[in-house]
């Protein structure tokens, strides 16, 4: 399902953010926040298309 491969993608190239924002960087706490909003928003894709799988059954 290519809506969850880009969610994994997401989640992994924000990991150096988290760590930098975790040893008190405040840029980079901005950054992840606004990633998280697309990861949200990536998420609920993922949902909506799982939703779609089951209704095809």
């Amino acid at each position: 399902m290519q809506e969850y491969e880009e969610l994994k993608q997401l989640v992994a190239e924000i990991e150096t953010d988290i760590n930098k924002a975790e040893g008190g960087n405040k840029a980079a706490g901005t950054r992840v926040r606004k990633q998280m909003q697309t990861i949200k928003q990536a998420a609920q894709s993922v949902r909506n298309k799982v939703l779609e799988l089951r209704a095809e059954d």
